[in-house]
C-alpha cells in the first residue's frame, strides 16, 4: 500500500475501539490472579485481556487489510521472529493491545489500546485509544495530529511552547538504561522542574502531543511502545531523536529517545540528563 488514507486510519480507530470494548475493559477489575502472568520480571505483566484483545485486532487487521504484516507485542514476546520484515513491509502494524498493562492489572485506569501503521519501515499512522476515556488520539503522516471522541468530536493536539529547560516538566524512563547511566540520569533530573514516570507510554505520548508536558525521555524502544507516539509527537509539532542525534527508527530498539517541544529543548535536555561522553 503506497498511500495510507483517513479512512483506513479511521477503521484503524475502529478495530481498536471494538477490542477495547469486547475484550479489555469487561476485564477491568475483574482479573483474577489465574489471569495476570508476569514474563520477564515482575513489573512486566501480561493478562488475559491484553492475549485476547490481539488475537481480535490481528484478525481484524488481516480481514481489513488482506496481506498485511501485524506484529503485536504478546506474539512478539513469545516469538521474536514475529518481527522478522517489519521494515521491509509493504504495509505493517505493529500493536499494544494494552499499553500500561501494570496499571490495568491493578485497576488503575491509566492504560491505552494502541498501533502505528508502517509502510516500507516509515511510521504513516498512528491511533492510541484511551479505553477509560472513550476517545482516540490519531495522527497521519503529514496530516496532522487529533482526538476524536467516539461520539464524532475533534480536536487539534499541538505541542507545549518551548520553556526555558528549568521549567520544563516531562517524563522519565531510566530504568532500562544500561550499566550505571540510569543512576547518573537520576541524579541530573534536577536540572528539569518535575518529572514523572506514568507506566504507559500511550498516555504519556497523548499528554506530550496535547501541549501538558515539555518533554519525555525514554531508553527502551520496542516499536508497539514507542512508533504509534512517535507520529503523534511529530504531528503535533514535536522534535525527537534518538540519543545520538539520530532520526527515530521503529527498528532501533536501543537507541535511546528524547522527545521535546523543538530542535532546542532537545538539545539543552541532551545536554543536561545525559553525559557528554555518551
Amino acid at each position: 500500500m503506497s498511500v495510507f488514507t483517513r479512512q483506513h486510519l479511521r477503521i484503524l480507530a475502529d478495530i481498536l475501539e471494538a477490542a477495547s470494548r469486547d475484550e479489555i475493559l469487561p476485564r477491568f477489575r475483574k482479573l483474577t490472579s489465574g489471569e495476570v502472568r508476569s514474563k520477564t520480571g515482575p513489573l512486566d505483566l501480561v493478562t488475559d485481556a491484553d492475549e485476547a484483545a490481539e488475537r481480535q485486532i490481528t484478525a481484524a487487521l488481516h480481514k481489513a487489510f488482506a496481506g498485511c504484516l501485524v506484529v503485536g507485542e504478546e506474539a512478539a514476546s513469545a516469538d521474536e521472529r514475529v518481527m522478522d520484515g517489519l521494515m521491509q513491509a509493504d504495509l505493517a502494524f505493529v500493536v499494544d493491545p494494552v499499553d500500561g498493562t501494570s496499571n490495568f492489572a491493578s485497576g488503575f485506569t491509566l492504560f491505552a489500546c494502541m498501533a502505528a501503521v508502517l509502510v516500507h519501515g516509515e511510521v504513516v499512522g498512528t491511533a492510541i485509544h484511551d479505553p477509560i476515556g472513550q476517545d482516540t488520539a490519531l495522527a497521519l503522516r503529514g496530516e496532522g495530529a487529533w482526538i476524536e471522541t467516539i461520539g464524532g468530536g475533534q480536536r487539534d493536539l499541538r505541542v507545549a511552547d518551548p520553556v526555558p529547560l528549568s521549567e520544563m516538566n516531562g517524563g522519565v524512563s531510566w530504568r532500562f538504561l544500561p550499566g550505571d547511566l540510569g543512576p547518573k540520569v537520576a541524579a541530573r533530573l534536577p536540572a528539569v522542574a518535575g518529572s514523572f514516570v506514568y507506566r504507559c507510554a500511550g498516555q504519556e505520548y497523548r499528554l506530550l502531543a496535547g501541549g501538558f508536558c515539555h518533554f519525555l525521555f525514554y531508553a527502551r524502544l520496542y516499536p508497539w511502545d514507542h512508533a504509534p507516539g512517535w507520529l503523534l509527537h511529530q504531528e503535533a509539532g514535536g522534535y525527537a531523536a534518538h540519543f545520538d542525534g539520530s532520526p527515530y527508527r521503529a527498528d532501533n530498539i536501543r537507541g535511546g529517545l528524547i522527545c521535546a517541544t523543538n530542535r532546542e529543548s532537545w538539545q539543552a535536555l541532551r545536554d543536561a540528563l545525559l553525559p557528554e561522553s555518551l
